[in-house]
């Protein structure tokens, strides 16, 4: 009888990935940072443990979105007080804290506890192509729309 190991935190080798935002669609970019930072894509992946990467966007101010929703799409803010409710559209969003909008959309996609608060600090948002983690990047991952 063949048993299924489950990896220790100890015995992961977590990886730096940069994925290039420019000219990708928003939604599909986003479910394949979630999918990096959960750590599905390794083989020796545990729900109850933190086996993801590390993950770098570049070029978040580039990202492309379809349809009408950089008009429609609205962000809102409450800070507790009465009449205190904001509001932003995508497209101010974008262009005023791309990175802001990468976090909430990727953190929606993690797990509402303390492993999903632990992944989200594995992610770098970057607006333009210049990042500090050039040292520890090893690997540049081609999304799969800029590889056809």
């Amino acid at each position: 009888m063949q048993l299924t190991k489950s990896m220790k935190t100890s015995e992961l080798k977590r990886d730096w990935v940069v994925l290039d935002a420019k000219d990708q669609v928003f939604g599909r970019l986003i479910t394949q940072v979630a999918v990096l930072l959960r750590g599905k894509h390794r083989p020796y992946y545990t729900p109850h443990v933190d086996c993801g990467d590390f993950v770098v966007v570049i070029n978040a101010s580039q990202v492309k979105f379809s349809g009408m929703k950089l008009e429609d799409k609205h962000y809102f803010t409450h800070s507790g007080y009465f009449g205190s409710t904001k509001s932003q559209t995508l497209q101010e969003m974008l262009d005023k804290h791309p990175e802001k909008l990468f976090f909430l959309a990727v953190r929606g996609m993690l797990p509402k506890s303390k492993l999903g608060r632990a992944m989200i600090k594995k992610l770098k948002v970057y607006k333009e192509e210049k990042h500090p983690h050039t040292a520890q990047v090893r690997q540049a991952v081609a999304t799969k729309d800029n590889d056809e």
